[in-house]
């Protein structure tokens, strides 16, 4: 069985994205499939990439197929390096055969149109994996206001769902979401974002990397992730939080990673003279559990508008690092519901920084709360989204596609 793994980032790229899908491919490989993973070129691109429209290499048993896409910071750009993506897709499908399989991680919802031709002309079968919930995301947060592309994007949206032949969703509310567009129960599957928890585990504070960047003597609260449209208002309201708490010179708030929104948060970060705010690029891969265990309290900050449609993969490797989470989200969203349910953080509304300040306040006069939270996150990951586990369930689900 050949199964072609559409996803738009991919390594060298930093992110849950590419890490999710190069481990995705591996599992299967090693399962004994043929395996394709067909991406862009790397958002920051070293000499190795440099200039090329096209590559193709062949690594630990699975190709890689890159397509050159623009790197566009703002909305508009993204919508177009979305559709140049697809355009990429289309080539490749000139390989495709009966029984192959399209893996599609959307979004894109454009990944559509090869996968309608790939079914209907070579006789493939088509997995939509739901990451965000879109049109929704883009019609909440803004981006997409205009009636006439609300509509079509909608159609789009219909429209996927219904070529698919199976659709996995990351959370019961994705699938509840689903089922009220018209989605049959029967086609969709419930299977969450993994971690590797033999990687990403518990480490001491004062290691190398907190030590490089000297936070192994602060009290850290961190976010770590891509700084992108659905997490831009929330992580103002912890700028704003770091403001209420500048007496307090144990504490410092640490962002660390790039995206559309990261110019314009350190921006207002100077805007309001906060000395207790460092910006930090993303760093290496092989660093994480080390630069996870720098921090004391890990944000997950999302939107008010989007809390409800996204939850973030970062939250898993989070709860892996064995730290506290502060989860900026409604009450009841998933984000919030899992952090209270499993007793691993706290949740607070994400329009108000004085809840985000008290928040900060408490887990950092109490030690044996952020102890027993950090805790009870580490064993609810390991029991429920260990990286063997839920891949195995996705090879048993392909399987059952051919079968």
């Amino acid at each position: 069985m050949k199964i072609f793994i559409h996803t738009m980032y991919y390594l060298p790229d930093f992110g849950s994205a590419p890490i999710l899908m190069d481990e995705l491919a591996g599992h299967l490989a090693a399962a004994g499939h043929e395996v394709e993973i067909v991406t862009t070129m790397p958002r920051t691109r070293g000499a190795e990439f440099r200039g090329l429209c096209y590559s193709r290499r062949k690594d630990r048993g699975f190709v890689v197929k890159r397509f050159w896409t623009n790197n566009a910071p703002f909305p508009l750009g993204r919508l177009l390096a979305w559709n140049i993506y697809t355009a990429g897709a289309l080539l490749n499908l000139l390989s495709v055969r009966k029984g192959d399989i399209l893996f599609l991680r959307t979004p894109p919802l454009q990944l559509g149109v090869p996968a309608f031709w790939a079914k209907a002309v070579r006789g493939a079968r088509v997995l939509v994996n739901v990451q965000d919930i879109h049109p929704d995301l883009a019609i909440e947060s803004g981006i997409l206001k205009n009636p006439a592309g609300i509509r079509f994007a909608k159609a789009l949206e219909k429209w996927v769902y219904g070529l698919a032949d199976r659709i996995v969703v990351i959370s019961d509310g994705f699938a509840r979401n689903l089922r009220e567009k018209g989605v049959p129960a029967g086609k969709l599957a419930i299977l969450p974002n993994w971690v590797d928890t033999d990687f990403l585990k518990p480490a001491p504070k004062d290691n190398p990397v907190s030590r490089r960047h000297g936070l192994h003597d602060k009290f850290v609260v961190m976010y770590s992730g891509t700084v992108s449209i659905s997490s831009n208002a929330a992580l103002e309201r912890v700028l704003e939080a770091a403001k209420l708490l500048e007496g307090d010179t144990n504490i410092l708030f640490v962002i660390v990673g790039e995206g559309l929104k990261k110019e314009a948060l350190r921006k207002r970060a100077a805007s309001l003279g906060l000395r207790n705010v460092a910006f930090l690029p993303f760093q290496p891969y092989r660093d994480l559990p080390d630069l996870l265990a720098s921090a004391d309290v890990l944000l997950v900050p999302l939107d008010k508008e989007k809390s409800h449609l996204s939850v973030p993969s970062k939250l898993y490797a989070f709860m892996a690092a064995g730290r506290p989470i502060l989860g900026l989200a409604d009450p009841d969203s998933e984000v919030a519901m899992l952090l209270r349910d499993n007793e691993c953080g706290l949740a607070v509304p994400p329009d108000g920084a004085a809840a985000v300040a008290e928040a900060v306040r408490r887990l950092e006069r109490s030690p044996e709360e952020r102890r027993l939270l950090g805790a009870n996150a580490r064993a609810h990951v390991v029991r429920q989204f260990a990286k063997d586990s839920v891949l195995g369930s996705y090879d048993k689900l392909l399987r059952s596609m051919v079968s």
